[in-house]
């Protein structure tokens, strides 16, 4: 079972994802701020790690450059979540370290093809 980090502290959001995936038969471990999420990467080694890019403590940015930057955490795909949806918000995520990119509102069926995506499985059946 794959493991997923999801670093979210929108309370509804992370309800929703992690109920959501745990039915989809991943293994999914939480964190509410930047730093926690950096922390829970580096002891917990999840597969994905689903970011939120507006954190308090430690931005997205920050967390991706930090994960991206340590030799135990920089293979580990990270995917943007992200109200940030304009022109260059993409390109600023992926810069920051980030593997994939996906805006919110979530849609899941999305989600979910880049989480296979990024454990290098075939697309789920929606």
């Amino acid at each position: 079972m794959a493991k997923i980090l999801l670093v979210e502290d929108h309370e509804e959001i992370w309800d929703f994802l992690s109920r959501r995936l745990k039915r989809r038969g991943y293994d999914v471990i939480l964190a509410h701020d930047g730093e926690a999420g950096v922390q829970q990467a580096r002891a917990g080694r999840p597969d994905v790690i689903l970011l939120d890019m507006n954190l308090p403590v430690l931005d997205g940015w920050s967390a991706a450059r930090a994960l991206k930057s340590g030799t135990d955490t920089q293979r580990i795909p990270i995917i943007a979540l992200t109200a940030h949806a304009m022109s260059g918000d993409r390109d600023k995520a992926i810069q920051a370290g980030c593997d994939d990119y996906h805006p919110k509102p979530v849609d899941f069926s999305k989600l979910l093809s880049q989480i296979s995506a990024a454990l290098g499985e075939a697309a789920p059946a929606a």
